[in-house]
């Protein structure tokens, strides 16, 4: 796998989201914590992780919770070594209650294309099984599987 650098052109941009779409998809906290750098700082939710660690852990403890978790990233903006997305994601908890989180992250990069910094608002909204729109094996969203977009999100 290549690491795209800084800046970051329109087609490198919508790689590294892709990329990140696909690492998170994995569901696999250490593969998705390498693409940090070593004292990458978060704020996700009420959490604000510092460090691979600290990012390792909080995804164990979020894939525990969000089952069957399926994701859709998208570019927003860019510029420089920044990136905007937004994304949505469906899962469901220990009980069978289903949910579509959406949200909004903001992404600064080293020069070695290691994110530093991610900043993630989200809102969870709870949807009916029949309501899905992400209806493909766990793992990487296929390529000709529609996109936020397409889906009318």
């Amino acid at each position: 796998m290549s690491v795209l650098v800084p800046p970051f052109t329109r087609e490198t941009a919508i790689q590294k989201v892709r990329m990140a779409e696909d690492s998170w998809n994995s569901r696999d906290p250490h593969r998705v914590s390498l693409v940090y750098t070593e004292d990458s700082q978060w704020r996700n939710r009420a959490e604000f992780p510092v460090g691979r660690a600290e990012i390792e852990a909080f995804l164990a403890r979020k894939w525990a919770k969000e089952l069957d978790y399926r994701l859709i990233k998208e570019l927003w903006s860019f510029h420089g070594d920044r990136i905007a997305v937004r994304f949505a994601y469906e899962w469901h908890d220990d009980s069978g209650h289903w949910f579509r989180s959406y949200g909004n992250e903001n992404w600064e990069f080293a020069a070695d294309g290691l994110m530093k910094r991610r900043y993630a608002s989200i809102n969870d909204m709870p949807i009916r099984e029949s309501e899905r729109k992400f209806h493909w094996p766990l793992g990487r969203r296929p390529d000709d599987h529609p996109g936020l977009a397409e889906l009318g999100l």
